[in-house]
């Protein structure tokens, strides 16, 4: 390398000095595989995820999930809950500790972001390093506070809505760099909605917050699918949860618009191993015929019970043998 290069790179940071990515799982492994790549690691510290779906397709269940393996981990928590709905002894059911969950109810976008800021530099007084979770629930319902201003709630103009994208953005902007710098994570869920349309081939969903403001500074894009044909029914009549799809629409820490099957049961939270099969299958640690049989060595069995075959004890080979490990599961 000549001179004027090597006088060039004076005073730059190389590559080979950034710090290692750090990750908190999901909660649930074919989504961490779908995100970054492992079976282990899913969020990274310091970024912005967002979670956006329809009603009811379990944005908060994902979110509250979350938080469970950072509270796990050591992580400082914070739910900054804008539709004043969390219910204590459901997040408890799905693992959260109810005693160091920090807490808030944010009344407009300025107030939600200026209570992260707050948090993360309240924390960093007294702590310089435990990564900080902290998750919006939701976007879509904080209004800005000029809205908030208004002497009637019937008040409203054109432009609302980008002026909304506009002081949105200029928050994110602020906010981005010192999530990075303070090792903190920020998850927002958001709403999926339909516009009126004239064209019926053009695509009707539009996010509810922030225009596309928010999807310039993500770096996981989240969305869950589901619908009500999708409940999980105890006797075939009582829901008791729902299964669906999740995709990664955008992705910096992998491979963008992968997706996988999730299943949630409302008071025990995400099946971690549910979706793995066809990535279990990608990596060559599992068979799938053709007509859809499922086998791991010798071992055949039924689609979406692959739980079930690494939590008998009755059953072993090799093949078992590697997959248990690689999760850690002792019997």
């Amino acid at each position: 390398m000549n001179q004027d290069v090597l006088d060039l790179l004076k005073g730059h940071t190389k590559l080979s000095q950034v710090g290692k990515m750090e990750f908190i799982s999901t909660g649930c492994y074919a989504l961490n595989k779908i995100i970054t790549g492992r079976y282990h690691e899913g969020i990274p510290v310091g970024g912005i995820v967002q979670l956006r779906g329809g009603s009811s397709t379990g944005k908060t269940l994902f979110a509250t999930t979350f938080m469970s393996s950072a509270q796990k981990a050591g992580w400082y928590v914070k739910m900054l809950d804008a539709e004043s709905t969390f219910s204590p002894a459901w997040g408890e059911m799905l693992g959260i500790d109810s005693k160091t969950l920090l807490y808030s109810t944010p009344d407009s976008l300025e107030v939600a972001f200026g209570d992260v800021d707050k948090t993360v530099s309240q924390i960093r007084e007294h702590d310089k390093k435990t990564p900080i979770m902290l998750v919006i629930d939701s976007v879509a319902v904080l209004p800005t506070q000029e809205e908030m201003d208004r002497e009637t709630i019937t008040t409203s103009t054109n432009t609302d809505g980008a002026r909304r994208a506009l002081i949105f953005g200029g928050l994110l902007r602020k906010m981005n760099s010192k999530l990075k710098k303070n090792r903190a994570t920020l998850v927002v869920i958001n709403q999926i909605r339909n516009k009126i349309i004239s064209n019926p081939h053009a695509n009707p969903e539009t996010t509810a917050a922030g225009g596309k403001a928010l999807e310039f500074y993500l770096s996981v894009d989240l969305q869950t699918i589901s619908n009500k044909t999708s409940n999980v029914l105890k006797d075939g009549k009582i829901p008791i949860g729902i299964e669906g799809r999740i995709k990664a629409m955008k992705n910096k820490l992998g491979v963008p618009f992968r997706e996988c099957d999730f299943k949630v049961i409302f008071d025990e939270g995400l099946d971690p191993f549910w979706g793995l099969e066809e990535l279990l299958s990608e990596d060559g640690m599992i068979a799938i015929s053709s007509s859809g049989r499922r086998s791991v060595g010798d071992i055949a069995f039924k689609k979406n019970s692959i739980s079930e075959v690494l939590f008998d004890p009755a059953l072993n080979n090799p093949e078992l043998t590697k997959i248990r490990e690689m999760f850690e599961i002792t019997l």
